[in-house]
């Protein structure tokens, strides 16, 4: 047993030397910064309809506010981020979500939430391309694809403590779930402030600031003219409206077709999130020396798999299999699709280009729970994974399309015959 933790230890300190120390520190404040967010995101609709005393529908306008206005935040961010650098925008993004945290909790009236969801909504959006931006700047592209895995373990690691400790706050007082995130923000601004350094390079950063603000924003054409990028960004979208009904419309589905409690969907999530911890680090590094279309395809199969066998089976255990189906298959794409940005974007647009990468789940997230809605309020509520299966397969062929015309690119081979 000894000698077992001595060569685990000794394995997670090569691990831990293998990666710049930087990177290790936005690690720890990452993990720090999405625990506070899964305190209160988790409740956020039930403390909509408690508090002001409405239905979901009421509560779901104040949530498409938050979408639809973050897009904007996000495309203005990424453009920020490449002109101002990751680090003074990030640091914008948490001080500004202490002080809007805060005032969404004292807020009185409905009248008054619809406005401050707007502005929420945009601002709280800014920093999320200068977060991936910083990490592909940070990390050699050897270790994009580790990287970027390491950051969903700890990001579901914070989903597995956050939503606990949350329900525990939100039996007993609401208003202490905003102050607590809000002290988590400004906890993480602090470390940020002292310990991150600014990752953008010199040269890019002169090359941004000789232009004008308006120009950088106009630095969006190049990003759409990118036809392959954009190829990549519709087959990631379609792929979403998928995933994301794991989260918008499978409890609803649970439950008023299978007769199964929050309790055992809150099992499924766990699941999942279980099964990133454990085999999401081992997954990057076997992946990584592959071609990233091709593992797109292969997870976008899995996918495929896992969501059309919903509408087949009928117990807990079953759904459960499918969800770890389903997560091999995440664990494949979502580091792939973050390196695969980094790739296609050039250094002095990387931020704009993260922005426009963010759309993969924004778009799903706005439009996706009503079409889902459209199916389970009058068809048979299986369609919806039939059709899940089908999309996901589209999305598969159309990875595949991009794998045989791009991936002979350098840019686009595995690392290690590049190195070679």
């Amino acid at each position: 047993m000894e000698k077992e933790t001595k060569l685990s230890w000794s394995y997670l300190k090569s691990v831990y030397y293998e990666f710049p120390q930087q990177f290790w520190i936005v690690v720890v404040v990452s993990f720090v910064d999405r625990v506070g967010g899964t305190l209160l995101f988790p409740f956020f609709a039930l403390y909509i309809t408690q508090k002001f005393q409405v239905g979901m529908t009421t509560a779901g306008i104040v949530l498409v506010l938050f979408s639809v206005f973050g897009l904007i935040g996000g495309f203005v961010g990424g453009a920020l981020t490449d002109r101002f650098g990751r680090r003074n925008i990030i640091l914008f993004g948490l001080v500004f979500s202490a002080v809007s945290t805060l005032t969404l909790g004292y807020v009185t009236t409905l009248e008054a939430l619809y406005p401050l969801a707007v502005l929420v909504g945009t601002l709280s959006s800014i920093s999320g391309p200068a977060h991936s931006a910083m990490i592909a700047d940070i990390l050699p592209e050897t270790k994009r694809q580790e990287g970027f895995g390491i950051l969903r373990v700890v990001a579901n690691l914070a989903w597995l403590i956050g939503p606990t400790v949350g329900g525990y706050f939100a039996t007993r007082s609401f208003m202490t779930l905003f102050i607590t995130d809000a002290v988590f923000s400004c906890v993480v601004a602090i470390l940020f402030f002292f310990f991150i350094k600014e990752s953008q390079s010199k040269v890019a950063h002169q090359i941004e600031q000789g232009e004008s603000f308006m120009k950088t924003i106009i630095g969006y054409a190049d990003v759409i003219k990118d036809k392959a990028f954009n190829a990549f960004i519709f087959a990631s979208i379609i792929m979403g409206f998928v995933y994301l009904q794991m989260y918008n419309s499978l409890s609803v589905y649970l439950r008023d077709v299978h007769n199964i409690n929050a309790q055992g969907y809150g099992l499924l999530m766990s699941t999942s999130a279980i099964t990133v911890i454990l085999f999401q680090f081992s997954t990057s590094r076997l992946i990584k020396g592959r071609a990233p279309f091709l593992m797109l395809v292969y997870g976008s199969l899995f996918y495929a798999v896992g969501f059309a066998l919903f509408g087949f089976v009928s117990v807990l255990w079953m759904f459960a299999l499918n969800v770890v189906i389903i997560t091999i298959g995440e664990m494949i794409n979502m580091p792939t699709m973050q390196v695969l940005t980094a790739e296609f974007a050039p250094e002095a647009l990387r931020g704009r280009y993260m922005a426009v990468f963010e759309l993969t789940w924004a778009i799903p997230a706005t439009i996706g729970p009503g079409l889902a809605g459209v199916i389970l309020d009058n068809y048979n509520p299986n369609l919806l994974w039939y059709a899940g299966g089908i999309l996901c397969g589209v999305s598969a062929l159309c990875f595949l399309a991009l794998h045989i015309k791009l991936g002979k690119l350098e840019r686009f081979l595995p690392q290690t015959t590049i190195d070679s």
